[in-house]
């Protein structure tokens, strides 16, 4: 048995992973959390969360995952900065490799990967990221003060975010492919309502266009075949999540979009391997449930741990 052995290492900071962090180390578990980014994921970029309770005005992401962060600290939860690139099963313990090719080691492992925004897929979309396509308004916003721009997309993540560049954008654009929202009610009637944000529905973008940076979108309607083109300063897009899962493939069963396929307990087809948060196969894909899984994969690895060493 190795010597640096850690009872439990989480991999990823964000709501499901702090949440499993502090769950462990309550059950006096050695515990390391690895995250290659800032703690707290695609949520810090999150201006104003309304849906988690006890936040009766709501609370940015930014201090949502400040608070969690804290409370972890209060417990003692290690957490370093690294990237894990593998996955390696050993009879009595799980080794982690990382980016800088460090090892790490652990009688069970949480995986709290999160996912990453979805691509149009759309000649223009690469080259002009970072020059008029952003993937966070509440980065980005500020810099389109008085300019027009468009916001991809139909769930809760395009309309807030819709919401949150009126506070900059003369005019914003809300695009989507079909002629109906995904998101609650009450985000579909503040945008609604808003005289800065215009509709347009059935269409989907073709083609982002500009010199050294954006400056039109091409458009197609979806039902009636027309194209045309949208002057715009920015394009924004929230279209969805994709996993973070390449490097599980064949360690691990994934769904067809890759996501990590669980039982109810949040265990995966590996012994010892559990999983949490946007990195699982589901439907929902909320803060409330991150957390709330990272609670039962963290429950559930403490049992884990202890039929080993019994």
């Amino acid at each position: 048995m190795p010597e640096d052995l850690y009872d439990l290492i989480i991999i990823g900071g964000g709501p499901a992973g702090l949440t499993a962090g502090l769950y462990a180390r309550r059950a006096l578990l050695k515990t390391l959390l690895l995250e290659k980014g800032p703690l707290g994921g695609q949520v810090i970029y999150t201006d104003l969360i309304e849906n988690y309770p006890g936040f009766p005005e709501g609370i940015s992401g930014f201090d949502l995952i400040d608070l969690m962060h804290k409370q972890v600290q209060k417990v003692n939860l290690e957490i370093l900065e690294e990237e894990v690139i593998a996955l390696s099963d050993f009879e009595t313990y799980k080794e982690l490799t990382t980016a800088t090719g460090k090892k790490f080691r652990s009688r069970a492992v949480i995986l709290a990967l999160g996912a990453m925004y979805k691509k149009l897929g759309v000649p223009g979309e690469l080259e002009f990221t970072g020059k008029g396509v952003s993937y966070c308004a509440i980065c980005d916003g500020p810099f389109y003060r008085g300019e027009v721009v468009a916001v991809v997309g139909g769930g809760n993540t395009a309309l807030q975010e819709a919401l949150h560049l009126t506070k900059y954008a003369e005019k914003v654009y809300l695009i989507h492919r079909r002629d109906a929202f995904r998101a609650t009610a009450i985000l579909q009637e503040r945008v609604k309502a808003n005289p800065k944000i215009e509709l347009i529905l059935n269409s989907v973008p073709e083609e982002i266009q500009g010199r050294d940076k954006v400056e039109t979108l091409r458009l197609k309607n979806v039902k009636t075949g027309e194209t045309f083109i949208l002057p715009v300063a920015g394009i924004f897009i929230f279209i969805g999540l994709t996993a973070s899962t390449q490097w599980l493939k064949g360690i691990l069963d994934l769904d067809e979009q890759g996501f990590i396929i669980t039982d109810k307990e949040m265990r995966t087809s590996l012994s010892g391997v559990f999983a949490c948060g946007d990195c699982v196969s589901k439907k929902f894909r909320q803060i409330i449930n991150a957390c709330g899984e990272g609670a039962v994969a963290a429950l559930n690895a403490e049992e884990f741990i202890k039929s080993l060493v019994e």
